[in-house]
């Protein structure tokens, strides 16, 4: 089991259950929620996307309402393994 680091005050709402449920599968070593911005346009429910690649793993983009929150995961999961896991933990 990886490790899930809190470091900010401010989360976005639903984000840190949904990243303890996703720091449970064995393939992912750290998740660090970072910046939270406000954006254009609106999404009605939490969704969390892989945005880049970084050195060992994955930027993501999670999204709720008017905001995002920059989400890094470190793994040795390619992006299309990360989209499933985290499609999974989402419909749970």
């Amino acid at each position: 089991m990886g490790r899930l680091v809190i470091t900010h005050s401010t989360y976005l709402e639903g984000l840190i259950p949904l990243l303890k449920r996703l720091v449970r599968d064995p393939g992912i070593d750290t998740i660090t929620p970072a910046v939270i911005a406000r954006v254009k346009g609106r999404s009605p429910e939490l969704r969390l996307r892989v945005s880049t690649p970084i050195t060992g793993g994955w930027k993501l983009v999670a999204r709720k309402g008017s905001s995002a929150q920059e989400v890094f995961v470190i793994t040795r999961l390619p992006a299309a393994d990360l989209e499933e896991r985290i499609g999974q933990v989402l419909r749970n």
